[in-house]
């Protein structure tokens, strides 16, 4: 059951928190154009839910406890320790997963970029001649003619 262990609680938690954070974040970005708020946005993501093993020792000597948390989480807890044999792979993990995050962000930006104009070239009136349908698809905004 779900509240009897405290771990997938945990998880789903930080899930639902990330997500909050992302979306508000997308939403601050708003004076951005689309392709970096993306790329940030996804950047955040990808630094955010990366998974890393930790392995932390217990009070009783010779004992460990080991487990998976999200590698920003490992990155400073590492670092506050002074733990550089555990920093170093696992901020090198948080570089690639932002990586990641903002390849993935561009990829999005790119097939919606792609999809916006091929949206245009589907809606072309039979009446309209192909210089307006040329001005209208390029981006450029017009103003309303009557008449």
């Amino acid at each position: 059951m779900l509240m009897s262990d405290s771990m997938p609680l945990l998880w789903l938690v930080y899930v639902v928190l990330s997500l909050v954070v992302l979306l508000t974040g997308y939403l601050g970005l708003g004076f951005l154009p689309r392709l970096p708020r993306l790329v940030i946005t996804w950047a955040v993501a990808g630094v955010m839910w990366t998974p890393s093993h930790f392995r932390l020792p217990l009070l009783e000597e010779g004992e460990f406890y080991s487990g998976f948390a999200p590698a920003v989480m490992v990155a400073a807890v590492a670092f506050l320790e002074n733990n550089r044999e555990t920093f170093l792979p696992v901020a090198l993990l948080v570089v690639v997963g932002a990586g990641v995050g903002a390849l993935l962000g561009l990829l999005l930006w790119w097939r919606g970029r792609h999809r916006r104009t091929h949206e245009h070239d589907d809606v072309v009136d039979n009446d309209e001649t192909p210089a307006a349908a040329d001005r209208r698809g390029s981006g450029e905004r017009h103003e309303p003619v009557i008449g």
